[in-house]
């Protein structure tokens, strides 16, 4: 019974694995546990949603309220902008959920020891190259479509696009802005992708490692991947917020519906001071 929780070889495998197919169609061990973790994670907010409308309240709930009040505040001062923070805020909030839960899930007893004809059953969704590329992209393409609203289309594109001629720095910075967009896109998949895959492979080297002794040393590894997945995908919320607000951002000037701080000509004029002044005086 002990080799469904303890690894007795290692076995690493830098992508995920097919375990069967259905028609064409390569159903891989990181699709399996991600689903798996994918319906965990729905329950568990239908069942607070449901909580919710009722008038219920247990200390789940209250978590719940803390997380999502914390982290939509931190939205707002991220992004700057609130209309587009809570736009953008269900989109990144679904992105922490799914990446904390799935990657928690992964760190259960078994996942990576469990094969099925010599491979592993099981495989942590955010290990998977291809759902964290997904998730970056996914994020890349929500903050050019907050860009081009607030920008408009041919504004975005000014961004990246100038004449070398008339503004040759402003030519350059737009090449390093472009390139800065696909150094953000491998970014995000890559560290994803990275920790969560380190983090498989470390729980089975000390359970190989380890022995029958592994049930002892297990338990603090597994709590520090635990915290290594909250962090991952708090790490994953923060980018996503501070790549959409980079790209809202306006340069070259104030908005128009934005008053100048600095300029004496939008100061309002105090004219009740003047004669409380000169009645002073006499």
């Amino acid at each position: 019974m002990m080799n469904y929780f303890a690894a007795t070889e290692l076995h690493i495998s830098l992508a995920a694995e097919t375990i069967f197919h259905i028609g064409s169609f390569p159903v891989t061990n990181s699709m399996i546990l991600g689903g798996f973790g994918v319906i965990v994670m729905l329950a568990l907010l239908f069942y607070a949603a449901s909580k919710v409308k009722k008038g219920g309240y247990n200390r789940f709930i209250g978590l719940l309220h803390w997380t999502f009040e914390g982290f939509l505040n931190q939205a707002e001062e991220i992004i700057g902008d609130k209309k587009i923070a809570r736009k953008i805020f269900p989109l990144v909030m679904t992105m922490f959920f799914t990446v904390i839960v799935t990657y928690w899930i992964s760190v259960l007893p078994g996942v990576g020891a469990i094969s099925w004809n010599g491979t592993p059953l099981f495989r942590g969704l955010p290990a998977d190259l291809n759902f964290t590329f997904a998730l970056a992209i996914i994020t890349v393409v929500a903050s050019q479509v907050y860009a081009i609203q607030k920008h408009g289309a041919f504004g975005n594109v000014k961004r990246y696009v100038k004449n070398p001629l008339k503004d040759p720095i402003g030519a350059f910075e737009g090449i390093l802005e472009l390139v800065g967009e696909f150094s953000r896109l491998v970014a995000l998949s890559f560290r994803l992708f990275g920790n969560a895959f380190a983090g498989e492979v470390l729980l089975l080297v000390v359970a190989v490692l380890a022995g029958v002794f592994s049930i002892a040393g297990l338990p603090l590894v597994m709590a520090f991947e635990l915290f290594i997945g909250f962090i991952q995908a708090y790490v994953f919320f923060v980018l996503t917020l501070i790549f959409t607000s980079l790209a809202i951002q306006t340069h070259g000037g104030h908005d128009d519906h934005e008053p100048s701080l600095t300029s004496p000509d939008h100061s309002p004029v105090d004219t009740t001071k003047k004669p409380l002044a000169a009645a002073q005086l006499e």
